[in-house]
């Protein structure tokens, strides 16, 4: 019997710190243990959707938030001249107000399955969905929504007559992928919030978010629109304490740094770091940069050509956040009928085509001890800042005289190496890195060993002997096994 009951007492012990309670003050939030697929799965595809997708408009200023077409309502409000009221306009009418797009978004060519299987064939692992933007209009069926706007303003309600969200959830999960959704906190012209905030958080935007993780049960949740008031105000704290502790995903469900103005990197505990279109961060912590494909997140029809990256680019930007031990989340804008562009599904499927071939380097791995090899040269420094800072890694693997220039970039699982090259060279030189003599060298997507040589503190990769049908054309990763 005394052992029966031993037993018991350890299954009840283990249980009980198995189901740890969170306080709501971040001291408790932060011992919370970030879910491990997110580190793991280093890739996912942001959606920005929305009424903005009508005019789907912003002049395209480089590194400015200007080039940010889902700010479209927030930049024709004050009726102050600039290039957003001059097309608004001349195209639309000084009279005519945003909410009159509202009919105009229709939808009517939305394929959630046809999206699903995009971004499935990308690569991606998890996919962020705007539930909402700051204009307030929900893409579920949102009764908090309707009500404080006092019209129909979401799209069950509303002009599409379907749950847009609901439809692309289950069409993405089918896909074996994981889902979550962007919230913002706040709305820029809803009635409640402009006459009374506290009860905007109390009776609109607490109450609507439960709702959406409780229908929907995202695995992350990338709340935005917080800075005008502090986490208190937002009753953060409480939020996410109800959010890890009694909702239910609260196992599984991650969350970005942005529940209140003086928030942003510093509850990396219970909070994944975020940059916008800037340098992203380092190994030391969880983070995650995001980028669309051109200069906005929703639907620019102002972009060129010339204004999107290209797959090289796309996929060297998801080898340097990833060898700094970050994740991409890659945006896509699509229309308001309903279609992604079939240039944006062109970049996501030469992605896709790259990590089935190189995946091995990319997902579940590890930020190596440094992140790159530099040639020769004053190393060229990443820029400090966390927002619109300019940092342009294809840039920094142009060969330069005088300038140090990236020749490869490197990550690690368990005991292998991997050393993923910009660029094809007859034969890489591996810097100061004193391989054993029992390390296995291969290039992913060739069953071709590679002859390697020591030379003084260096090992010389031989790859002349690689055909093009033998790896991928550009991008090649050496796979060092047993390396480390």
């Amino acid at each position: 019997m005394k052992k029966v009951f031993l037993l018991l007492l350890a299954i009840f012990s283990l249980n009980v710190c198995s189901a740890q309670k969170f306080e709501s003050n971040w001291a408790s939030l932060n011992k919370r243990k970030m879910p491990e697929w997110f580190h793991q799965d280093k890739f996912g595809i942001f959606i920005h959707w929305g009424l903005y997708s009508v005019p789907a408009y912003a002049p395209v200023i480089e590194n400015s938030g200007l080039s940010y077409a889902e700010w479209y309502w927030n930049r024709i409000e004050p009726k102050q001249p600039n290039e957003f009221t001059a097309f608004h306009n001349k195209n639309y009418g000084a009279d005519f107000l945003y909410p009159q797009f509202e009919p105009m978004f229709r939808a009517e060519l939305f394929d959630p399955q046809q999206w699903a299987q995009v971004l499935r064939n990308s690569g991606a692992r998890y996919v962020v969905l705007t539930s909402k933007h700051h204009e307030g209009y929900c893409l579920w069926n949102s009764p908090e929504a309707d009500r404080d706007w006092g019209r129909p303003w979401n799209a069950v309600s509303g002009t599409p007559k379907r749950d847009l969200l609901g439809d692309l959830t289950n069409a993405v999960r089918m896909q074996g992928l994981k889902m979550g959704y962007y919230y913002s906190l706040y709305e820029w012209y809803n009635p409640l919030w402009l006459k009374d905030k506290n009860r905007f958080v109390t009776e609109h935007m607490i109450p609507q978010f439960k709702d959406l993780v409780t229908k929907y049960k995202p695995s992350i949740i990338f709340a935005d629109g917080e800075w005008d008031l502090p986490d208190t105000a937002w009753h953060s704290p409480e939020l996410l304490a109800w959010l890890f502790n009694d909702s239910p995903v609260a196992k599984e469900v991650v969350v970005d740094d942005r529940w209140g103005g003086n928030t942003r990197e510093k509850n990396t505990g219970a909070t994944y770091t975020t940059s916008e279109y800037g340098g992203g961060k380092d190994a030391n912590i969880i983070w995650e940069e995001s980028q669309g494909i051109g200069h906005s997140y929703g639907y620019n029809r102002n972009e060129k050509l010339e204004d999107y990256k290209t797959s090289h680019d796309l996929i060297l930007m998801l080898v340097d956040i990833v060898s700094r031990g970050g994740n991409l989340l890659l945006d896509i804008g699509p229309t308001a009928d309903g279609r992604i562009p079939v240039i944006m599904q062109q970049r996501l499927a030469d992605i896709g085509s790259w990590l089935k071939v190189n995946g091995d380097a990319i997902y579940e791995t590890e930020a190596y001890k440094q992140s790159y090899q530099w040639s020769g040269g004053i190393k060229r420094q990443k820029s400090g800042k966390n927002y619109m800072a300019g940092y342009s890694v294809s840039q920094m693997i142009k060969p330069q005289t005088d300038t140090a220039y990236v020749e490869a970039f490197f990550t690690r699982k368990g005991n292998d190496l991997f050393c993923i090259l910009p660029a094809y060279t007859p034969k890489f030189k591996l810097r100061d890195m004193h391989l054993k003599t029992n390390v296995t060298a291969t290039v992913l997507g060739s069953s071709k060993t590679l002859k390697w040589v020591k030379q003084k503190n260096d090992d010389i990769i031989d790859l002349s002997a690689l055909k093009p049908s033998d790896a991928s054309s550009e991008l090649l990763v050496i796979k060092l096994k047993n390396a480390l």
